[in-house]
């Protein structure tokens, strides 16, 4: 199994790919290849929306860990699973 820094890693990518995916709307410079728009868009409802509905999950996961409720959303927001379900490990 890959180690938790390299789960991890993932979402930083998709992260980085939605920030120069905006940078690059902005700047009149998006690509027109529908396979790269429609990845991004992907890329924004996996980081957004699946990642915000992982926070309960995490919340029960991290309890009793001695992480606050906030710091546990916060990175469950930033890493998804690759971060609740890993911390073991870690």
């Amino acid at each position: 199994m890959l180690k938790p820094t390299a789960l991890r890693a993932i979402p930083i990518l998709g992260w980085l790919y939605l920030t120069a995916g905006l940078i690059a709307a902005l700047t009149d410079r998006a690509p027109a290849n529908r396979l790269l728009r429609a990845a991004w868009w992907i890329d924004v409802f996996l980081s957004t929306v699946v990642h915000a509905a992982q926070i309960p999950a995490a919340l029960r996961a991290a309890a009793g860990t001695g992480r606050s409720p906030v710091e546990t959303a916060v990175l469950t927001q930033v890493f998804g699973a690759t971060w609740w379900k890993t911390r073991e490990a870690a």
